[in-house]
């Protein structure tokens, strides 16, 4: 039987509720985000943090280190990120075409 938006006590649907600690080593703050251990796992080895493993295959970070982890997968992104089609500086200098 579900219960009305009025009755449910949102303190209890969150994840936050669980105080949940950052999987980083050494860190003992509360995390704030959970996230999939298979996409950021990359992203996080290389803005040289070490995370304990679970599981459930999540990853639960704090603020710090989610703001870290956040701003090299942007960069990497960024270096990545197609402009157009004929505008990706880099495909333009790997080859010798002239027009």
């Amino acid at each position: 039987m579900k219960l009305p938006k009025e009755i449910k006590d949102k303190r209890d649907l969150t994840r936050l509720s669980k105080n949940r600690k950052c999987s980083i080593k050494g860190c003992e703050e509360n995390a704030i985000r959970s996230l999939s251990e298979n996409s950021w796992k990359n992203y996080i080895e290389k803005a040289g943090l070490k995370f304990n493993s679970n599981s459930f295959h999540k990853v639960y970070l704090c603020k710090p280190h989610y703001n870290q982890s956040n701003k090299y997968k942007k960069s990497q992104e960024k270096i990545f990120q197609k402009k157009g089609f004929l505008d990706n500086s880099t495909a333009a200098k790997k080859g010798n075409w002239e027009y």
